[in-house]
């Protein structure tokens, strides 16, 4: 089974489809490896896939101290799997807890990026929400310890997953039975040490503005939590774009699989051939008819 070996010693298994300019997928916290693979029958058409499972989700390895676990962890994983294939640059897609981490990639290892692909990423992140976010994180780390694969499955049915199991319900339950089968261990380490610990998304705003990677922001129109960061993450990164779909919760890449690789081969395809650049400075704070500028 492969892996990737981390800086401190953690296994990380990875999986590969396809030849070309490589892509990683880096999966959310109710996702692993797995969770891509509408995305690697896809892309591995015409590129060279890579998915990985994170620190916490077996086959990968689970370390029981917490200090094992952080947002910076999260980020210099996908270098690390990244250094293993001797991959120098890659598209980075990562979705959730994966989009945190795919947007620390942008902010601290930019020259390893082709591109960014950042969906579902906001969670916590409004001002003001921050110690009942913690909260939540907390109680949920409590009952997966206390009960397993029951509270795994509760989580599977939060109000983001509504949508999904609406609209697909066989989809969802497959992405419920897959999650039911997480380490409840890692899973409540990785709420402790990363998702709890991690800076809000309004503190990194100096940061974003920096970002010259080109970026494509996703979120579903009914991923609430996600709905004001997605607009701050495009307004902040000045090479970002920002695709929104409808009637879609938080589970994008496998709730509306076709919608979301289109989006994302229409972006790689134009980020290959040179034609993705900055927003123009000339439609910022224009008014609106350009008449009357402030």
């Amino acid at each position: 089974m492969p892996h990737a070996t981390a800086p401190d010693g953690v296994k990380l298994h990875y999986e590969e489809a396809g030849h070309g300019t490589p892509v990683i997928f880096v999966h959310e916290f109710a996702g692993d490896h797995r969770s891509w693979e509408p995305q690697l029958r896809y892309f591995s058409r015409r590129y060279r896939c890579i998915a990985y499972a994170a620190r916490g989700y077996p086959p990968s390895d689970v370390p029981e101290s917490v200090a094992s676990y952080s947002q910076e962890h999260a980020r210099d994983d996908v270098v690390a799997v990244l250094d293993h294939l001797t991959i120098d640059r890659a598209h980075v897609v990562g979705l959730s807890m994966g989009g945190f981490a795919t947007l620390h990639v942008g902010l601290a290892h930019p020259h390893r990026a082709r591109s960014l692909v950042i969906a579902g990423c906001g969670y916590g992140a409004q001002p003001g929400d921050e110690e009942r976010f913690r909260a939540e994180c907390a109680a949920a780390a409590a009952a997966f310890e206390a009960e397993g694969e029951q509270a795994l499955r509760q989580y599977a049915a939060g109000p983001t997953r509504v949508r999904f199991r609406t609209k697909n319900p066989r989809g969802w339950q497959a992405f419920a039975d897959q999650l039911a089968g997480h380490s409840p261990r890692g899973a409540a380490l990785t709420l402790r040490g990363v998702q709890m610990r991690r800076p809000m998304l309004y503190q990194l705003v100096d940061g974003m503005k920096r970002i010259d990677v080109p970026t494509l922001v996703m979120t579903g129109d009914e991923d609430d939590p996600c709905l004001e960061a997605s607009l701050l993450l495009k307004r902040s990164i000045r090479t970002a774009g920002l695709v929104v779909l409808p009637r879609a919760g938080h589970t994008i890449n496998i709730e509306d699989a076709e919608a979301f690789n289109a989006a994302v081969a229409d972006f790689l395809a134009a980020v290959d051939a040179g034609r993705w650049d900055a927003r123009d400075a000339g439609s910022i704070g224009g008014g609106i008819l350009g008449f009357v500028r402030k």
